[in-house]
């Protein structure tokens, strides 16, 4: 069972706590982490770069001059694509780029990604993280006190707006709460930073 220390909001270490071997002592399925990762960054993609083909680019209703004696290669539309100003050919259409992965195997990936955090020594347990208004300087100086340096996730039990904003004015902090932890925004922060209620949580619904 994986043991990890447990600290204050003051940065100091005031025990320790065990995690759930089955959440947080996975096995880690690098090639199910890539497959996941990349299913939801191309789901988070806009998909709303557009071209217009020959057909909706405006003008170029009739031949542009006469079939022979000209000299020139022969062209019946000044929008062919190899004009200037002409339409696109196999250019971008709004689409998405999303694809289902299956619920089982995101669940696979989320327990592996959190095990590699706790196999690099990369999670920080604290007993709880409370404000009472949004102050950036607050966050800034737990993630300092725990020796975060490389960005973090910060995972909170419940939705608390103090934290979010206060997280969100800081370059590679993101502030999320636990229904909401995904492989995606693990793996692409440096540390992860969860309150003790949030791993319970956690380990309620992955477990």
């Amino acid at each position: 069972m994986p043991q990890v220390a447990l600290y204050n909001q003051e940065g100091n270490e005031i025990g320790s706590i065990d995690l759930n071997e089955e959440v947080f002592g996975a096995e880690v399925n690098e090639a199910l982490l890539h497959q996941v990762a990349v299913g939801q960054a191309a789901a988070r993609r806009a998909g709303t770069a557009s071209t217009k083909t020959r057909a909706e680019v405006r003008g170029g209703g009739r031949k542009p001059y006469r079939q022979k004696g000209t000299g020139w290669a022969r062209h019946g539309s000044i929008r062919s694509p190899i004009w200037r100003k002409g339409g696109v050919a196999f250019g971008p259409k709004p689409r998405d780029f999303g694809f289902q992965v299956p619920r089982k195997a995101r669940r696979v990936a989320l327990k592996s990604a959190l095990s590699a955090k706790v196999r690099d020594g990369e999670i920080r347990v604290v007993d709880r993280i409370a404000m009472q208004e949004p102050k950036t300087g607050v966050i800034r100086s737990l993630l300092k006190k725990l020796n975060v340096s490389k960005g973090a996730l910060v995972v909170m039990a419940e939705k608390d707006p103090n934290v979010f904003l206060s997280a969100r004015n800081m370059p590679k902090v993101r502030s999320i709460q636990a229904v909401d932890l995904n492989v995606y925004d693990v793996l692409s922060h440096g540390h992860l930073v969860i309150t003790q209620d949030a791993v319970a949580r956690v380990e309620e619904v992955l477990g």
